[in-house]
């Protein structure tokens, strides 16, 4: 019941945010809302990372496709009006380098897919899942977001 409730939820929230990158929705509300889905995706992996341990694989892919439709969708929720305000933690270089932070973003999205696709024939799930996910997140933090 709790994942599907879950399921429902994260459904519910990505329309949600697709609607507001699609709308001529404030400044605020795109910060927020990008904000939001980063968010959405580092809690996933989290979860993903739980399913993997748990051998849940078919439930783990899900969110993996979840998340590679989050890192496309983010592709529009970095508009040149958005670099500042409302808490955003986005550095000015993703506005400096935006072929370079799209190219990411894009290759996390693949990556995902690419990590669902193999996931229960891969040998070592952690390597996978380090080359496959958290190796993006370290890379776009590292040169596109503040630190905390």
């Amino acid at each position: 019941m709790k994942k599907i409730f879950f399921l429902i939820l994260t459904s519910l929230l990505f329309f949600n945010f697709n609607f507001i990158a699609h709308s001529s929705e404030s400044i605020e509300d795109i910060i927020k809302g990008r904000k939001a889905i980063f968010s959405a995706n580092y809690k996933t992996a989290k979860r993903v990372n739980a399913l993997v341990n748990d051998m849940e694989f078919e439930d783990a892919q899900k969110f993996m496709l979840e998340m590679s439709e989050n890192y496309e969708t983010l592709l529009k929720y970095f508009p040149e009006n958005s670099k500042e305000g409302f808490g955003t933690e986005a550095l000015p270089s993703i506005w400096e380098n935006k072929d370079e932070f799209n190219t990411l973003m894009q290759k996390s999205a693949d990556d995902m897919k690419k990590l669902a696709a193999v996931i229960e024939d891969a040998e070592d799930l952690r390597g996978e899942m380090q080359k496959f996910m958290w190796s993006n997140c370290k890379a776009c933090h590292s040169k596109f977001r503040a630190p905390h």
